[in-house]
């Protein structure tokens, strides 16, 4: 059982390498991603399982990007509005492929939803509130920290403070206070050694 389940991760981190090959800009995100994903659940109470399902879908919760064109994924300046229809397709993507792949639930689901935000203005399916699950939720928001302190084909990475001024200024309306309350509390240090470890760029310290 334990094989298992260390194949379903390798077999996971090679889906995501793949991402990052398709995708150069996005080297190392997936799993600073995972990581801090993982961290803020271990913190919210989820359980051993629950964790693990967590952990391998912030794993591949971009594989979706897989399905578009280099050109746009890299692309250097702000993008067109058909463009962005394009990009806002992945979680769609993504999901289609780890159901058909027979994944376990809540994995794919939380593929799809990971771009939703409780005020509805998200996508792919405009979700409010409950109707987002606290698995997507907690993605939700290590992937917005991680992208801002992160440099993006458009712009260079922005720091940790504008990451958790923009946590602070729409918790509650973008995402769930709770899950805020968590992460700031990981990105402020308290175990700091552990969450970054792995992943220097974005330590409080840089």
């Amino acid at each position: 059982m334990e094989d298992a389940k260390q194949l379903v991760v390798a077999i996971a981190r090679v889906l995501s390498a793949a991402v990052e090959m398709h995708d150069p800009y996005t080297a190392g995100h997936h799993e600073r991603v995972a990581e801090l994903t993982r961290a803020m659940g271990w913190e919210l109470g989820l359980d051993v399982e629950s964790l693990e399902k967590l952990y391998i879908a912030a794993l591949i919760h971009d594989v979706g990007k897989i399905g578009l064109p280099v050109e746009i994924l890299g692309k250097p300046c702000a993008l067109e509005r058909d463009e962005m229809k394009l990009i806002k397709m992945h979680p769609v993507l993504g999901y289609n492929l780890v159901r058909k792949a027979g994944l376990p639930q809540p994995i794919p689901e939380v593929i799809y939803q990971h771009h939703e935000r409780l005020d509805g203005s998200g996508y792919p399916r405009g979700l409010k509130g409950d109707q987002i699950i606290l698995e997507a939720r907690v993605l939700a928001v290590a992937d917005v920290v991680e992208a801002i302190v992160s440099n993006r084909p458009h712009r260079n990475a922005l720091g940790l403070e504008a990451a958790l001024y923009e946590l602070s200024k729409n918790q509650g309306k973008l995402y769930d206070p709770r899950v805020v309350q968590v992460c700031v509390k990981l990105l402020s240090g308290e175990r700091k050694g552990f969450l970054f470890s792995a992943s220097p760029r974005i330590s409080p310290d840089s």
